[in-house]
């Protein structure tokens, strides 16, 4: 069959109304076993990698992915715990935060699921779950406030491409960026604030993103600008001058140039001009991760220490921070709401719809 059916369909089935709720991904152990499929698969995304195929090829197969994968699996095993990688347990978790909230709103109408980009549960077994039970309106919310082509344009692309192999496709709703939402805003001005109150503040903040090619940018990705636009509103809700706090890049790879500046070279250059304490914020990360608990709060901070630093402090992710749920249900309830209304046709729409099927004879 070449379009894919729901199980179980029936026509007099009630319509329901999903939120899929996205993150990038994890391998599934951290072991090199693990790591060369999950690597495979995010890395031979041509969203991720804009190099020509055949030449990519080549080098992610013959050099990239014999390599790679030990040293990756050494770096997850150092963030590893009981209940498996930090980013889904904090993916899990706000998955279900959000439910009880959007439940407490709308009762079972609205159903509630999480996946990965890249590894488990696949962005298409959520969708299955979905749609099998009668999801006809679809809202997806990838865990990215500021938009790239390589996280939030990737997960619309596997969403569509999941979709193209589907008989019938539900209405779709998408959210590509939040970065200058006025309660994420918030959310992580008020994580900083609860720092300091606790620890004081350090000669400089630092709010370090995820970096991306230069190229990407000059192709007219938005990236860069979204993420410098988020420091600034945060920097703003704060009250603090532009000398007390910087934007950086961190996580580059290859030999090409990306964003600068780079939060590793900046860490070791700064107790050079006096700037012996830091806190670091990423907050292009929704949940803490490989990228926030080993490269930020562990290598970094060795480079900024080995380079004469006397204090280094990391900012924890927004995580499942009851603000941050709050934001995140706020910010779905504001694009379903009209969807979940009394008006919206879905009640009427069922009806009839029950009403053909016993015209039909169809089973119940």
């Amino acid at each position: 069959m070449k379009y894919r059916s729901q199980e179980s369909f029936t026509h007099e089935q009630a319509d329901k109304i999903g939120v899929l709720v996205t993150n990038l991904g994890t391998p599934d152990a951290p072991t090199k076993q693990a790591l060369r499929p999950y690597l495979k698969q995010f890395l031979s995304d041509p969203r991720v990698v804009e190099v020509p195929k055949l030449i990519w090829w080549f080098v992610l197969n013959g050099v990239i992915l014999n390599i790679r994968p030990k040293r990756s699996a050494h770096a997850y095993s150092t963030v590893w715990t009981e209940e498996g990688s930090p980013l889904l347990t904090h993916t899990k978790a706000q998955a279900k935060g959000i439910t009880e909230r959007i439940h407490a709103a709308y009762g079972n109408k609205v159903l509630v699921e999480y996946a990965m980009r890249y590894g488990q549960p696949s962005i298409e077994s959520a969708i299955d779950r979905l749609l099998n039970q009668g999801v006809r309106k679809l809202f997806v919310l990838p865990l990215y406030p500021q938009y790239c082509a390589s996280t939030s344009g990737s997960t619309f692309d596997a969403v569509a491409n999941d979709f193209t192999q589907r008989r019938w496709l539900p209405e779709l709703r998408f959210l590509n960026q939040y970065h200058d939402y006025d309660d994420y805003i918030a959310c992580v001005a008020e994580k900083i604030e609860r720092h300091w109150q606790t620890n004081g503040k350090a000669d400089r903040l630092i709010f370090s993103y995820h970096g991306i090619p230069k190229r990407y940018l000059m192709n007219g990705d938005p990236y860069h600008c979204q993420c410098y636009k988020t420091t600034r509103l945060v920097a703003e809700k704060l009250g603090i001058s532009e000398d007390e706090y910087m934007t950086c890049f961190q996580s580059r790879f290859g030999r090409e140039e990306w964003l600068t500046p780079y939060t590793d070279e900046t860490l070791k250059q700064l107790p050079e001009e006096g700037v012996k304490s830091v806190q670091m914020v990423c907050p292009g990360f929704s949940s803490d991760c490989l990228e926030t608990i080993e490269e930020i709060g562990v290598e970094n901070r060795d480079y900024f220490m080995a380079s004469g630093g006397e204090r280094y402090e990391y900012i924890a992710a927004l995580n499942s921070d009851t603000s941050h749920l709050d934001m995140l249900t706020t910010l779905i309830k504001q694009n379903i709401d009209d969807w979940c209304s009394a008006d919206d046709g879905l009640g009427h729409q069922n009806t009839r719809r029950e009403s053909l099927a016993k015209q039909l004879g169809a089973k119940k």
